[in-house]
């Protein structure tokens, strides 16, 4: 499909390049600012991990918890869980992950010994050196592991592959524990493993990740009202945060690419520089994962509707966001280049230099407020810009700047992303109000020191 963002298919390489320097530009940006690192650097690096920096645990905090909020503090028959990432290997026979159905076909080049998943290669030749290809043989994804002191059969465990199986063994512990009826939902936040073939693309798709999911248990027959309702509301979530629509599309699975437990499903995804891809999957599961584990678990995990007096099995509505690539897709639709001249903002012409800054929605930003004293050398400044980023940082995350001149400050600040400056100046001493620079716009409007609390919480939604 032809992104209208670049050149036509005639002048593909051109496109190619484009995309791949837009890449380039943000994995720059992402390691010298702090966002994200290569993981075990200094040791060379360990292939495809990848490690959060200050400001990046910042943002991807931020992305979970306007998640969490999302589906758990504005939604009364939601709630949260946190199961272990150690489960019974029992959970993952009763799953299917056990079997050949959690794998990918795997083929190795005879020239090169490179390994590729045979899904993603355009023809019968070796992507790197066009040698031979072996033939496919299924590799399962599961990452496996021993607990207790002695490594044999029946110490084997499993870093889980998903996070939603801990829901499903602990439904029936939330529903004793509380006073939900269906429908109603569990969320959880956590760490996933799966050893993939190929990963790649920075953090997109690595072997190590963070899952937001919610099971959202529900009657029979009610599957396409609430399959229907989630897909919208999902839809709406990315809209509400700053992404653009037309960078986003729904992907309906084929009946024939359903998984084995799916009866219906849809991908929310994304349009990167390297592709439209998958950063959250809707689900109608059916009934098929309660009834699973009730009948390896020998448990009754049936439901009784008081009103009804009908007791039934529940069906589940998924919604499963890869946390890592939904912080990938808000950090590439936040990145932006314009011309500058004279510190004002103008279009891209000629050789001007070029501001580079990220206009994350104010409630994803790591920073919200940077505080500066106009010169770092006027103590009566110093100490004033000092307080107010004291009384400040008790509501909100403030940096502090007093390096170099206003200019770099500022430019500093665009391109972590931080919505609003704050400078102390001479003017403030005499009138008790501030300098305050928004980000997008660089416009300033001078406010009172005593009004800067109220005005930000205006500003900061």
């Amino acid at each position: 499909m032809q992104n209208d963002n670049f050149p036509p298919v005639a002048d593909q390489p051109r496109a190619e390049k484009f995309k791949n320097d837009l890449m380039d530009k943000i994995v720059s940006l992402c390691k010298r600012r702090g966002f994200i690192y290569p993981g075990s650097e200094i040791y060379g690096g360990l292939s495809n991990s990848w490690d959060y920096g200050p400001l990046g645990v910042e943002l991807k905090n931020n992305v979970k918890s306007e998640w969490w909020k999302e589906m758990t503090r504005r939604r009364e028959n939601i709630v949260g869980l946190d199961a272990a990432i150690l489960m019974s290997p029992k959970v993952w026979q009763a799953s299917g992950h056990l079997t050949a159905g959690f794998a990918d076909l795997l083929v190795e080049c005879k020239k090169c010994h490179h390994r590729f998943r045979k899904d993603h290669l355009q023809n019968e030749k070796c992507p790197d050196c066009g040698g031979d290809l072996t033939e496919e043989k299924k590799f399962n994804l599961m990452m496996k592991t021993f607990v207790g002191p002695v490594e044999d059969e029946a110490a084997v465990a499993y870093l889980r592959a998903e996070t939603c199986q801990g829901i499903y063994v602990n439904y029936k512990n939330v529903l004793d524990s509380t006073r939900l009826k269906i429908p109603f939902g569990i969320a959880q936040i956590g760490k996933a493993f799966r050893n993939e073939i190929t990963p790649g693309n920075f953090t997109y798709r690595t072997r190590e990740f963070e899952q937001m999911e919610m099971q959202f248990f529900i009657a029979p027959g009610e599957n396409k009202k609430w399959f229907d309702f989630w897909k919208e509301e999902r839809m709406k979530w990315y809209l509400n945060l700053g992404i653009k629509k037309e960078n986003l599309r729904f992907k309906e699975h084929k009946k024939e690419d359903l998984a084995h437990y799916a009866r219906a499903g849809v991908d929310i995804e994304y349009k990167f520089p390297f592709g439209w891809n998958e950063i959250e999957g809707i689900h109608d599961r059916g009934d098929w994962d309660l009834s699973n584990h009730g009948k390896h678990s020998g448990k009754d995990l049936s439901y009784f509707n008081e009103e009804t007096k009908e007791k039934f099995i529940p069906h589940i509505i998924e919604t499963s966001v890869g946390a890592d690539r939904s912080t990938l897709a808000f950090f590439i639709e936040s990145y932006r280049e314009e011309a500058v001249l004279a510190g004002r903002q103008v279009m891209p012409t000629g050789r001007q230099e070029k501001r580079v800054y990220l206009n994350f929605a104010p409630v994803l930003a790591p920073y919200k407020i940077a505080v500066f004293p106009l010169l770092a050398n006027k103590p009566t400044l110093v100490e004033l810009a000092g307080k107010i980023y004291g009384d400040l940082r008790e509501e909100f995350m403030v940096a502090y700047d007093d390096r170099g001149n206003i200019g770099k400050r500022y430019y500093s600040q665009d391109e972590i992303g931080t919505p609003f400056c704050i400078t102390v100046d001479f003017q403030t001493l005499e009138d008790d109000a501030v300098t305050v620079r928004e980000r997008d716009t660089a416009k300033q409007e001078r406010v009172k020191i005593g009004e800067l609390s109220d005005w930000l919480k205006s500003k900061l939604v």
